[in-house]
């Protein structure tokens, strides 16, 4: 059986996609924070069959959930704090993302101009759709 020991402070991301946690590792740059972070991969799992974990010691606020509700709302987010879950978080889709994906329209002014904020819109709650804000203001005229 794997041990990864306990975290003082931090948080634990439990009933991760099966592969799926070294793309949140990336998109959350836990690389460039000052962290430790466990990765359990391919773990057994009751209700999934198999899942990832990730257990990353940090200061609360270091990490921002709404990424982690864009890439996959199931995820269940536990929070850490003297080595007790003190909060178990329900995560949903944000309304808007800044900076986590980029428009794919070569026209965009996010595309000429590299120091805007790549800012992104929930438009359909039902298909998980999100819209860039520059691009759709353009279009709509306004």
């Amino acid at each position: 059986m794997l041990n990864v020991g306990a975290i003082k402070e931090g948080y634990v991301l439990d009933h991760i996609k099966a592969g799926f946690s070294l793309k949140i590792y990336h998109y959350l740059k836990l690389d460039q924070l000052d962290c430790g972070v466990a990765m359990i991969m391919n773990a057994r799992s009751n209700k999934m069959g198999k899942k990832d974990i990730l257990k990353i010691e940090c200061e609360l606020g270091t990490i921002d959930l709404d990424i982690i509700g864009f890439l996959d709302h199931n995820i269940t987010v536990n929070i850490i704090k003297d080595e007790e879950i003190v909060e178990k978080k329900v995560l949903q889709l944000p309304k808007q993302i800044r900076n986590v994906i980029r428009c794919k329209n070569p026209r965009c002014i996010t595309s000429i101009e590299q120091e805007l904020d790549q800012i992104f819109y929930l438009a359909d709650p039902e298909k998980e759709i999100y819209r860039c804000r520059y691009c759709e203001t353009r279009y709509k005229g306004r």
